[in-house]
């Protein structure tokens, strides 16, 4: 881990800089839940299928997850302020498209350019965060409040997005976000000092390299709901994913500044929680995906009443993980990990059970209490074991796998959901489908934590007893670590 800490110059603003980096985080996660609310009524407008309606989520989450590795590389190389304030203005100005398209086509390439712009914002702003604050207190607390807005933002999301679709048009939305962007943008131009470039060179081919191979393995399963397995474009996007996806193998093994060092992928705890985390977040991404539309397809609600139909899961997600520091304290990180996947492996076996008949209280919203508080205590344990051990060189790379698998994870849950769940006879039976195959995802996340994670966290802690006042080298090091996306 870098140990080094971050000394602010006199005319520096913490606080200010503090504010923006929130404000921004906050717009991004916004973003990300307002989509939710506003499915049914964009599938309704532009005439979608189920599959033409998976693109509008899969479109931002495939460009952000594969450029995520090259984001982090470019504030480290252009600096932090100028990557930083470039990706605002690319997010703002796509927000402000998404709001304008009149097809399907154009909504998604807004989303695309949106993913963009989220890949450089996401890496950049926890850097700036670590570079302002000294390690200690101060650093402890301007992390916790970059944790919390995840879940303010995921809460005010999918109400303000469910009130203004209800009210106004699902485009209002995303215009909301557009002045703060802008305010954001000038903010930062005044407030956040410049940051010396690094030399180093830029891994292009492998971002490009992932960002396609895993666009064609997605658009392969989503497209086979509709045109079978044995399509010539289905084999065509199965042929490609595995000729890039191989391609980004080699050139990672070759480079001499890998986007993705492969050695990362040799501790059993991180390869773990890579994988683990794609399953995670695949399942999450899908269960918000399918609820949205089960409460207004299925229950007739409104997107105002679907937005507050997710608050018992919200708001206990949120208090849950202001708690995560102490408890990490006291029974570290794979316990909690570990107790937060069955959790909420528990929450969606139930959800699984739901019909047209059940009753929002016992079919809906008490499984949402389960999975609120499983996600509330795995996700952070989650983003430790991500980064477990890596050396200061390595700790932007694993950061970056940690945001990568999230996002891909999100577009291959998707894909896989919306495929399974296609041939049902009805919505509720297409969404309960969906719902089986996230539980046998998050079964599956689950194992690789028992039999990989939490295995490597008892032997790192029996192989390294600190002595008393000294911090636990298991633990995770706030300074390393990374934005999430963790959102719905």
């Amino acid at each position: 881990m870098n140990t080094t800490t971050a000394v602010p110059p006199a005319r520096v603003r913490p606080t200010a800089i503090l504010a923006i980096i929130l404000v921004s985080y906050f717009m991004i996660i916004l973003d990300n839940s307002i989509i939710f609310t506003g499915l049914p009524r964009i599938q309704a407008e532009m005439n979608l299928s189920a599959t033409g309606l998976s693109w509008v989520q899969n479109a931002y989450t495939l460009v952000f997850g594969g450029l995520l590795l090259l984001g982090a590389r470019l504030g480290d190389i252009l600096g932090r302020r100028r990557v930083f304030i470039a990706g605002l203005s690319v997010f703002a100005f796509a927000t402000l498209l998404i709001g304008a398209p009149p097809n399907d086509w154009r909504l998604n390439a807004a989303r695309a350019l949106q993913g963009i712009g989220a890949a450089v914002v996401a890496p950049s702003s926890l850097s700036l965060l670590t570079a302002t604050f000294a390690a200690g207190r101060e650093r402890t607390r301007a992390v916790a409040s970059y944790g919390a807005v995840a879940g303010i933002g995921a809460s005010l999301g999918l109400l303000v997005g469910g009130a203004l679709t209800e009210w106004v048009s699902w485009r209002a939305g995303f215009f909301l976000n557009v002045p703060i962007g802008i305010a954001m943008v000038i903010a930062a131009v005044r407030v956040i000092p410049d940051s010396p470039r690094a030399s180093g060179r830029f891994d292009v081919l492998g971002a490009i390299c992932s960002t396609l191979g895993m666009g064609a393995l997605v658009f392969a399963i989503v497209n086979s709901t509709d045109a079978g397995w044995a399509a010539p474009e289905t084999v065509t996007a199965l042929v490609a994913a595995v000729v890039l996806l191989t391609l980004l193998v080699i050139n990672e093994r070759k480079v001499k500044q890998p986007i993705m060092p492969l050695h990362l992928f040799a501790s059993r705890e991180r390869a773990g929680a890579y994988t683990a985390r794609l399953l995670f977040a695949g399942t999450m991404i899908g269960f918000f995906f399918f609820t949205t539309q089960f409460l207004q397809g299925v229950y007739g609600y409104n997107p105002l009443q679907a937005g507050v139909a997710f608050f018992p899961m919200t708001v206990v997600n949120f208090f849950v993980a202001l708690a995560v520091p102490r408890l990490t304290h006291r029974f570290g990180n794979a316990p909690l990990l570990a107790t937060g996947l069955a959790l909420t492996l528990a929450g969606m076996a139930w959800l699984s059970a739901i019909t047209a008949e059940a009753p929002y209280l016992t079919g809906v919203a008490l499984p949402l209490v389960l999975i609120g508080i499983g996600q509330g205590l795995g996700f952070a344990p989650l983003t430790a074991a991500g980064i477990a051990g890596v050396t200061a060189k390595d700790a932007g790379a694993a950061s970056g796998l940690v945001n990568t698998s999230h996002q891909l994870g999100s577009a291959l849950g998707v894909g896989v959901l919306v495929a399974v769940s296609a041939n049902a006879s009805s919505l509720a039976g297409s969404v309960a489908i969906a719902y089986t195959g996230g539980s046998l995802m998050l079964a599956a996340a689950l194992l690789m934590a028992l039999v990989l994670i939490v295995p490597a966290e008892r032997a790192a802690r029996r192989n390294s007893k600190p002595l008393s006042g000294q911090p636990d080298p298991t633990a995770p090091s706030l300074k390393t670590l990374p934005t999430d996306g963790e959102t719905p």
